[in-house]
């Protein structure tokens, strides 16, 4: 009988790893990856976003066998990247880059592309490419402030999170609800699945699920 494969997340991101609780998968090992995320010269946004998913799957993977850790394990890794056209937003790390990212995100459309891929133990990558679109209500000038004041905009692409104080901001969404927070579901339960992970395995005991 062939042996359960395990899974690393090359994330240390909560959100990422609550999504995946989400659908049912708790992975064995999470082995955050920290890699250059610096656009290349003219790098599209769409490019940018599956390159450095990549990149994070294999530094993780490099990682974790360093580390005597699941030599036969997939690794799962996952980047966002916010684009208002050929633009591209950065993950907001002052509240001058999350204010100037609101103003240009404010009444206006924008598209949010995720790159998820996994990494086999044979060393070939398995990848997916989610496209997301949005668009931002006008904001006020008092509705910033007090969003910038919240710091919940740290660290986030494009300087918001659309499962907190921002989900007030969004008036439609076109795409994958999920991949926007930093994970899309059906696409990784595939490409999971399609390596042989079990992904169903804790849906057969439904009491582990439930909410208290």
């Amino acid at each position: 009988m062939a042996t359960r494969p395990e899974l690393i997340l090359a994330s240390a991101s909560p959100r990422r790893l609550a999504l995946l609780n989400q659908i049912g998968i708790e992975p064995e090992h999470l082995v955050p990856a920290h890699i250059d995320e610096t656009p290349e010269k003219g790098e599209l946004p769409r490019k940018l976003a599956q390159r450095l998913a990549d990149q994070k799957a294999l530094a993780a993977q490099h990682k974790a066998k360093t580390s005597g850790i699941a030599d036969n394990a997939l690794v799962l890794a996952a980047d966002t990247v916010v684009a208002v056209g050929r633009r591209i937003l950065p993950k907001a790390e002052t509240m001058e880059e999350a204010s100037e990212c609101l103003k240009l995100l404010s009444g206006r459309a924008h598209r949010v592309f995720t790159g998820v891929t996994v990494a086999t133990p044979s060393g070939s990558l398995r990848r997916r490419l989610v496209e997301t679109r949005l668009r931002f209500k006008r904001l006020s000038t008092r509705e910033i402030e007090s969003y910038l004041a919240s710091a919940e905009w740290r660290d986030k692409a494009g300087g918001y999170a659309i499962q907190g104080i921002a989900g007030a901001f969004v008036v439609k969404l076109s795409g994958s609800y999920s991949a926007v927070v930093g994970l899309p579901l059906n696409e990784t339960a595939s490409l999971l699945a399609g390596e042989g992970y079990p992904i169903h395995f804790n849906w057969l005991n439904q009491s582990s699920l439930t909410q208290v």
